[in-house]
């Protein structure tokens, strides 16, 4: 048996019974007198176990708590082998990576105990950092302190109080939301909540939060498949009801690429005989949905409805004339 269910064993020995002679741990665990030894010192030395031997009792016993009737004392993890615990540190720093400082107050701690249970062996979760990277282009840092209250209201089940800025009208609101997810896409946060003043689901881009407080009413509960169907009728972080479905028609290189891509839950595709691609996907607020059309250039057509078709020809005419001339600053 491996370190971790050996602390498990040595653990429920000494809860067992009053007093647990060296004899007992030694036949019980199968190992020597110098294993048990420094199963000990690791034990009392870097997981605080309050173990004291007994001379009147003739054995081992966890020492009692400030005169209760047993120690309160207890293992932390002691359910996960050495590798499920290495996997739980390689798990952390990719969550630090993928947001350094968000998590780490809360998560540090928990980290600093595991690599105690692992000793030296916590060096072989330091390889993750090294040999796996997260690229966040694009992330935008949510300040630490709002995420921590979005968070704790979010599993409390509390409202909140926002200030938030409204980027795409360039305007500050304060809203009453009751939480109901948080949200990683596209390497950014939102907070999916019930907006009082709205009466409605919306989306906070959390890295928008400006101000953020924890109220006395309990949240009000959107049940799980009112609020799965609404973020999935729409395209992206735009959510509402599906108005319309977009034709897109992909060339035969770009299709290589697309063919393996989910753009949306409800999408229906197809290959077309001259090897290009055909993507249909429902939508309500187009605004998510053009930029991912414009990033693919002339590899795309739109080729419904009308007026996606028509707004993505204007966008692309609008970039054209941008570069007639010459770049800003510089003569031709």
């Amino acid at each position: 048996m491996d370190r971790s269910e050996r602390f498990y064993r040595i653990d429920r020995l000494l809860r067992e019974r009053r007093a647990v002679p060296l004899r007992g741990f030694l036949d019980d665990l199968e190992i020597s007198r110098a294993t048990f030894k420094r199963d000990l010192d690791y034990l009392r030395d870097r997981l605080n176990a309050p173990i004291v031997f007994d001379r009147e009792a003739g054995g081992y016993r966890y020492a009692e708590a400030d005169g209760a009737a047993g120690p309160r004392f207890a293992l932390p993890g002691l359910w996960f082998s050495a590798a499920e615990l290495q996997a739980l540190i390689g798990i952390e720093q990719l969550l630090e990576e993928l947001e350094p400082g968000l998590l780490a107050p809360h998560v540090g701690p928990l980290r600093d105990r595991l690599r105690a249970m692992l000793g030296a062996s916590a060096a072989a979760a330091d390889e993750v950092g090294r040999r796996v990277r997260l690229l966040s282009p694009g992330r935008r840092p949510v300040e630490p302190r709002h995420f921590a209250t979005l968070s704790a209201a979010l599993f409390a089940r509390r409202r909140l109080r926002l200030r938030h800025y409204h980027r795409a009208e360039d305007r500050h609101t304060e809203r009453t939301v009751s939480p109901q997810r948080l949200v990683h896409y596209r390497e950014n946060w939102y907070l999916d909540a019930w907006c009082h003043l709205r009466r409605g689901l919306r989306s906070f881009a959390a890295d928008a939060i400006e101000a953020a407080e924890t109220l006395e009413q309990p949240a009000r509960e959107v049940p799980d498949a009112e609020l799965d169907a609404h973020v999935r009728a729409g395209y992206g972080i735009f959510t509402g009801a599906a108005t319309a479905t977009a034709r897109l028609r992909f060339s035969a290189a770009r299709a290589r690429w697309v063919a393996a891509e989910r753009w949306h839950p409800e999408q229906v595709a197809s290959w077309l005989d001259d090897g290009s691609y055909r993507l249909e996907v429902p939508y309500s607020d187009d605004r998510e949905l053009v930029m991912d059309i414009l990033k693919h250039g002339p590899e795309v057509q739109v080729e419904g409805p009308v007026a996606l078709r028509e707004r993505v020809a204007t966008l692309l005419a609008a970039a054209r004339a941008a570069y007639a001339g010459p770049a800003p600053g510089l003569g031709r």
